[in-house]
């Protein structure tokens, strides 16, 4: 049994990964005005202390804590962390993903902005009342107004709060005694900042470090645009946790962890996070070579900006005074839906060769990171790939996985490597595990791939995930959304959510490669308003009609692909080349812009001929999405 401390955006997402087990869980707010639907979590209303936790947690046999409340709810992350430690349970901080500091107020800014970071509200409150100003802006929200009273109390101060319109909020005003007329009620979604800043010019504006869920950057680029003075209270420091992590495949695989029999399937790793973990743990040990140093994990930067870690198999490296290089080994990992690369040691080494060095000739000093195929990794000999023909078969998203890994870590390392960095990645036994794979057909040859678009396995491939899915239909529905919008997965899911922001995030539903059993569960539960955003890999299978378009089951049908060209009106050229093509992502560089539209028209009405009848009482909206994101209906 798992208890859930939320109320944030951090505490639905918790939510929507507890609701896939389909298993009975609590999640617990101090108020009750949060909105989110849950099918088989109880909701707890009502501050909880250190007593009764203990006593719910010992009553209702909670095996695992999620604190995702606000990071400023110290009082909370004290409790929690407390009775943790009291009754053996673990506890995992879902904690918000942040902004850089350094990187949002560059050096410029440090010098000509006037810029002041704080760690408590007496601090702000002292710094305000010593460097005499008077007319200010919070933006802390409502639980900060009792803590700067001794600021806005003072006789000569203007201070005003914008807090949320709601009666808990008007009640904490009425217990601090805070004037009526200095408030600014808003409402999520519908504030107007910059106006807000016109109206009452103040001196500072004070804000917190609430994160990226908080709208934080933001903020403070329309603050700095105005050329207001910004005073910034740092996110306080957080007791220890047995594990942190800052998204939704990291509460996901903490959970797996320490409640291995609550969720049905079990994620795993792509190769490119396998490989990218490797390199990173490398560098790391490259850079600090200490004897003793042993690195069990290592944590990896992932596309959608979280970071989840990753177990380390072995280190080793061998150093002289003209070449430094570490070997790195992880083990891939594939969950509950492994393919034939589970198991396969993938290995990063990482070099660097003092004869490579080269002066700093002045300016901003570009570190050089080349990405290299070994052992067990494929070379490319086809065009189509997006990779160069006779390069290393690692994809696009691995490849920029593994640089700005390696760059976040040389950020913070003094002094920064002259010379290039080399990353070799191989895979012992690949070459003969492609032998299983599409990898031939594809012109790839020697080993396997280094794939992955969001370095997370989520497993496809069993009845327990049509079942997910099921679930996640159904929270879907209860959130009262008018429609509900399915993709494939986080980068479809992506360029879509652009053309519904005012969709709940519930609202939108990963179907993997199981269109028709996503359709068929839409019209169980009723559903009238669906929307399919498919990529066009997957929509030439579902326009031939294969509704389910894992590449293990069913591969791009050339002759089909033709057919769709002729009947559209593509020239005899375009139909001939179609042959060539080894990808259907392809099809996009190959289609002339006067035939392109006809052609995605005839392929969106093969895919309604075949889905539209799993949905009778339905309307179903296809929208086929570019490489690029664009949308075509």
């Amino acid at each position: 049994m798992i208890l859930i401390l939320g109320g944030t955006t951090e505490g639905k997402k918790a939510v929507g990964i507890a609701e896939e087990a389909g298993k009975t869980y609590y999640y617990s707010t101090k108020g009750d005005e949060q909105e989110i639907s849950l099918q088989h979590g109880i909701r707890l209303t009502g501050a909880l202390t250190q007593t009764t936790m203990k006593a719910f947690c010992r009553k209702n046999g909670i095996r695992l804590l999620v604190d995702a409340a606000h990071p400023f709810a110290e009082q909370l992350h004290a409790t929690v962390t407390a009775v943790s430690q009291a009754l053996g349970i673990p506890c995992v901080r879902y904690e918000r993903m942040y902004d850089d500091l350094f990187k949002l107020f560059n050096e410029e800014m440090y010098d000509e902005y006037p810029l002041k970071l704080r760690e408590k509200y007496e601090e702000l409150s002292e710094l305000l009342n010593e460097e005499g100003i008077h007319r200010v802006l919070a933006l802390t929200g409502v639980q900060s107004i009792p803590k700067l009273k001794p600021f806005w109390k003072k006789k000569e101060s203007e201070c005003y709060f914008r807090i949320l319109d709601r009666e808990s909020s008007r009640e904490i005003v009425r217990k601090a005694d805070f004037p009526e007329d200095r408030l600014v009620y808003y409402t999520p979604g519908k504030e107007n900042l910059p106006e807000l800043l016109r109206q009452l010019s103040p001196e500072v504006v004070l804000l917190k470090e609430s994160g990226v869920s908080g709208g934080f950057s933001e903020k403070v680029n329309i603050i700095t645009e105005q050329g207001i003075r910004l005073y910034i209270l740092l996110r306080p420091s957080l007791p220890p946790y047995d594990q942190t992590v800052n998204g939704v495949n990291g509460i996901r695989r903490a959970i797996e962890h320490f409640l291995p029999d609550f969720l049905p399937l079990r994620s795993g790793l792509t190769t490119g996070t396998c490989a990218t973990a490797a390199a990173n743990a490398a560098l790391r040990k490259l850079l600090s070579p200490i004897p003793g140093n042993i690195i069990k994990d290592v944590s990896v930067l992932l596309p959608n900006g979280e970071k989840i870690a990753v177990p380390v198999h072995s280190v080793t490296g061998s150093f002289t005074d003209r070449r430094m290089e570490v070997s790195c080994t992880v083990i891939k990992d594939g969950g509950d839906d492994p393919d034939v690369t589970n198991g396969l040691p993938i290995v990063a080494t990482v070099s660097i060769d003092i004869s490579e060095e080269k002066p700093h000739t002045g300016g901003e000093r570009q570190q050089v990171i080349q990405i290299h195929g070994g052992q067990g990794v494929g070379t490319v000999t086809l065009p189509g790939l997006g990779l160069e023909v006779g390069g290393p078969a690692i994809n696009t998203t691995p490849r920029q996985m593994i640089t700005e890994n390696l760059l976040h870590i040389l950020d913070r390392h003094t002094p920064v490597p002259t010379a290039p960095i080399h990353v070799t990645i191989s895979v012992p036994g690949g070459e003969e595990v492609a032998a299983r794979t599409f990898n031939p057909r594809l012109g790839v040859v020697g080993g396997i791939s280094i794939i992955g678009t969001s370095g997370i396995v989520k497993p496809f491939s069993s009845e327990a995930f049509v079942n997910s899915i099921r679930k996640e239909m159904s929270v879907a529905r209860a959130t009262g959304s008018p429609r509900i919008v399915i993709n494939s997965g986080a980068k479809s899911e992506k360029y879509i959510r652009s053309l519904y922001p005012e969709l709940p995030s519930q609202a939108f539903v990963h179907y993997g490669n199981f269109i028709g059993e996503t359709i068929r569960i839409a019209a169980e539960l009723g559903i009238r308003q669906l929307t399919l955003g498919v990529m066009i890999g997957k929509a030439v299978k579902l326009a031939e009609g294969h509704l389910d378009t894992h590449s293990k089951k069913v591969t791009m049908n050339k002759e089909f692909l033709k057919e769709i060209a002729r009947q559209s009106g593509c020239n005899t050229a375009t139909v001939t080349a179609i042959e060539g093509i080894t990808l259907a992502r392809e099809l996009w560089e190959l289609l002339p812009e006067a035939e392109l539209q006809a052609f995605c028209s005839l392929l969106i009405e093969q895919c309604h001929r075949h889905c539209d009848p799993l949905l009778p009482d339905g309307e179903l909206t296809i929208l086929l999405i570019t490489e690029e994101g664009k949308v075509i209906r």
